[in-house]
């Protein structure tokens, strides 16, 4: 008697995304699934809609065509129009928070300390009493090496530490899926390191992650799939190392030229 192998949990399922500004397509017929535990990193040129695609799946930006469910909840749906449909807002924010998102720009708040930037949400938004969400910025402040920043400001702290606080702060929302909109773009190369050190950390922990990213090395070592985007569309996926061996489409091939 054979054993049916079980389905993994899909944690993002987008399909047909479709999205302009203006007269300009930034996004065409994008389609992709994130399974439970999965890290898959999206690359590409500039401008090839990789920052668009991880915005819309947030509600960041909304998209024009296709569907976005999250976690088995549809978060917009393709309507008989053509168009896509959103759930209401309330229920957009809800599922929204199932996602944590990490930008290149660090987005931390100036005036408040590094502790104050983890427990501000988790207190405002979940109603989690202070005793509570101090414990856990702390334990998450030590999980990135950074506790003994937890009283400076964010203006004291390399770039490469900023980006940390703000992993440690999407954390502090537990989200079930961690978005990073190339994490490391903003920062010097020695300091790339440290924050890519984290993200291995998550990884190796099973956080589902979909990380759009230009640090090859990173996709290669830690993606269980890589994504090639170009011109608003996926062009090509495989796992890591089949992506990296032998690309197929002609597009891939020629990035990878100039970037390996």
């Amino acid at each position: 008697m054979t054993t049916e192998t079980p389905q993994p949990r899909i944690m993002i399922a987008a399909h047909g995304l479709g999205k302009a500004f203006g007269t300009n397509r930034v996004l065409q017929g994008v389609s992709l699934d994130l399974a439970h535990g999965e890290v898959v990193a999206v690359i590409g040129p500039s401008g090839s809609g990789k920052s668009t695609f991880l915005r819309c799946l947030n509600h960041l930006e909304t998209i024009d065509e296709g569907s976005v469910t999250i976690d088995g909840e549809p978060l917009a749906t393709a309507g008989q129009d053509g168009r896509s449909h959103y759930v209401p807002e309330r229920e957009v924010r809800r599922i929204c928070r199932k996602m944590g998102m990490v930008f290149q720009s660090f987005n931390l708040f100036p005036h408040m300390t590094v502790l104050q930037n983890l427990i501000e949400a988790p207190m405002t938004v979940k109603g989690l009493a202070r005793e509570a969400a101090v414990a856990k910025a702390e334990a998450l402040l030590d999980k990135v090496g950074l506790l003994a920043k937890r009283d400076s400001y964010p203006g004291r702290l390399s770039g490469g530490q900023k980006q940390r606080v703000a992993i440690a702060r999407a954390l502090a929302m537990e989200p079930q899926i961690m978005l990073f909109d190339e994490p490391t773009s903003a920062l010097d190369p020695e300091l790339t390191g440290e924050v890519l050190r984290t993200m291995r950390a998550l990884a190796q922990e099973r956080m589902t992650m979909l990380v759009v990213t230009h640090e090859m090395g990173f996709a290669r070592e830690v993606a269980n799939r890589v994504v090639f985007m170009d011109q608003g569309q996926l062009i090509e996926q495989a796992p890591a190392a089949q992506f990296f061996a032998t690309p197929q489409h002609p597009r891939t091939q020629a990035f990878l030229q100039q970037m390996l």
